[in-house]
């Protein structure tokens, strides 16, 4: 298939169960609440790496939060609920509560949760105070510009990650021109984020190594620079820069909607191929066909 002078790959990306929590960060200001969003979603790109994987979802207005503040809405994905708990105390406890002004509520109703605030309480040294407000517990922890207030639990569900599309394109510039159309119109989509810097990640891997400590290794057969000596290469002549988009998403819907509209954003004229990556099947709960997202459209 083509979407204008782009060949669309008959393949599949190969995505995983994960679980995921939406958290809530409102501050004075918006710039107080990107600042904790931004650093509480670093270096979260990849489970392999990070032990989670973490973005910013979208902003909100004043009358969309809790205590009708400025705030931003963040997905934090990892591969347990277990997990998920782990990761929200380490990263609501460094990275928001440490920030000026902020607070921290839970942003999914679900039937499963971690509890956040209850451990993090004791940083108030037995100073911190508890209420209940509409049948939500939360915790007053006294900091030094007043109180840090987060909610007692969060809500975990599960969700899928590891979605993507690769675009193979003809110069570095084009290349990445499409991959910075394909995020924008992938970050439309509720329920997703891009993990990687900026959406987009240039280092795309293989599961496995030659060298035995490594769970991954580069992407060799999409390096354009080893297309004359690696086993197997899929980049032909006229490519010269492929980057990859991952995406995580609440649900399975979610990823394949911003999936096709990050297809399609991307194919232009000097984007050769859009493809995914995948194991073969054999990693992964869903195979989500390229051909499948655009059939219809």
């Amino acid at each position: 298939m083509r979407i204008q002078a782009t060949e669309i790959i008959d393949t599949f990306a190969e995505a995983f169960e994960m679980w995921a929590a939406r958290i809530i960060i409102t501050a004075e200001t918006h710039q107080w609440a990107t600042a904790a969003a931004q650093s509480m979603t670093g270096f979260a790109t990849s489970v392999i790496g990070c032990k989670c994987e973490a973005g910013i979802e979208r902003d909100l207005t004043a009358d969309e939060t809790p205590d009708r503040r400025p705030g931003i809405s963040v997905l934090l994905f990892a591969t347990s609920s277990e997990g998920i708990g782990k990761r929200l105390v380490e990263r609501v406890g460094q990275s928001i509560m440490t920030c000026p002004t902020t607070a921290c509520f839970n942003g999914l109703t679900s039937e499963s949760d971690v509890v956040v605030g209850g451990q993090l309480r004791y940083f108030g040294d037995g100073y911190q105070i508890s209420k209940q407000l509409d049948g939500r517990r939360f915790w007053r922890i006294p900091v030094m510009d007043g109180e840090f207030l987060v909610e007692d639990r969060f809500g975990v569900q599960p969700a899928v990650g590891g979605g993507n599309i690769l675009i193979l394109g003809k110069d570095m510039q084009t290349t990445l021109r499409a991959a910075k159309a394909a995020t924008k119109a992938m970050r439309e989509v509720p329920g997703v984020i891009l993990p990687f810097p900026d959406g987009v990640v240039r280092s795309g891997s293989k599961p496995g190594s030659r060298y035995k400590a490594l769970f991954a290794s580069t992407n060799d057969p999409y390096c354009p620079t080893l297309r004359a000596i690696a086993p197997e290469t899929k980049v032909n002549a006229d490519v010269n820069s492929v980057l990859e988009i991952v995406l995580d998403g609440l649900d399975l819907n979610a990823v394949e909607v911003a999936m096709r509209h990050g297809i399609y954003a991307a194919a232009r004229r000097g984007i050769k191929q859009i493809s995914a990556g995948n194991y073969g099947g054999d990693l992964g709960q869903y195979q989500i066909r390229l051909y499948d997202l655009i059939k219809d459209q």
